[in-house]
């Protein structure tokens, strides 16, 4: 890993959260690709982590490790490991591959029973195993999916996805109402800079090359974009990875519960009513020795 890093204030809380998006806390040292709020470390995880070894009492991500190439994902927790004092927590959410290949092969008998509304739970099941690992565009098929008013299977869709998706298929009811999708999320840095990063990134090459090299541009732009998911995990073969880059004794969680002193306070899993933020993750802990 290249240790040219930023310099960070080590006096901050030794609670790290990779890849926080916009789930941050201010107790907490976050870290970012993009940085989404005042605070946040705006730093690219695949060229490690800007702390120095041993610095972190507690390390976690959410929805994070599934992004990665499972070829990249040692490395990632190595350095996670290298973060971590001894004695530290690791704190990892990922979707749930056992859960998702339960339900479907639930979802799919009673399908093939007559159920309807299962067959819907069956489409979007579908999607969770595949569309966020094979998708070409951001959102892929989901978010045509997520499009219908109403959806076929409200309950159950919500019921996986969460507040997030929740909020997700608002802002969607707002593009259908007022002919735009409105994201609050993105900073006005990036708005300011969108018009010069398509002339000079996307457009410009565009002209220099036939439609069909246009389209795998695009399509491979997209692929490297960090949206894609690029491996799945379940209890085994996470608690597996966690050992194997040093970690030991890797116990389930749940979304309210850690060997973190107050977890909930931060609410980065739950909401300040407990709801659960992203009910499709399992929570998996393990302790540096």
């Amino acid at each position: 890993m290249n240790n040219d890093f930023p310099t960070v204030n080590m006096q901050a809380p030794k609670y790290l959260n990779l890849g926080c998006g916009t789930r941050h806390h201010p107790d907490w040292i976050n870290i970012d690709i993009a940085s989404r709020g005042p605070g946040i470390i705006q730093h690219d995880l695949s060229q490690g982590i800007p702390l120095p070894d041993s610095s972190c009492d507690v390390v976690y991500h959410a929805a994070v490790l599934e992004h990665m190439h499972r070829s990249g994902a040692e490395a990632f927790m190595a350095e996670c490991f290298r973060v971590t004092k001894p004695g530290g927590i690791v704190r990892i959410a990922v979707p749930d591959l056992e859960k998702i290949c339960q339900l479907y092969l639930f979802k799919m008998n009673a399908a093939l029973n007559g159920d309807e509304l299962a067959a819907s739970d069956y489409d979007w099941l579908m999607l969770e195993l595949f569309d966020q690992s094979v998708r070409e565009k951001s959102g892929g098929e989901m978010l045509n999916y997520l499009q219908q008013n109403p959806l076929p299977n409200e309950t159950f869709v919500y019921e996986r996805i969460g507040e997030e998706g929740r909020q997700l298929v608002k802002n969607l009811q707002k593009k259908e109402s007022h002919g735009r999708l409105n994201f609050p999320s993105f900073s006005k840095l990036i708005r300011g800079l969108r018009v010069l990063s398509r002339v000079v990134s996307y457009r410009l090459p565009k002209l220099l090359i036939c439609s069909s090299d246009r389209r795998a541009l695009e399509i491979g732009r997209f692929r490297l974009s960090g949206e894609v998911h690029r491996w799945g995990y379940d209890r085994y073969s996470l608690a597996r990875l966690l050992r194997l880059t040093g970690f030991q004794d890797p116990q389930l969680r749940d979304a309210k519960t850690s060997k973190i002193i107050n977890w909930t306070r931060f609410n980065l899993d739950t909401l300040p009513d407990g709801t659960i933020i992203k009910p499709d993750l399992f929570f998996m802990e393990a302790i540096k020795p």
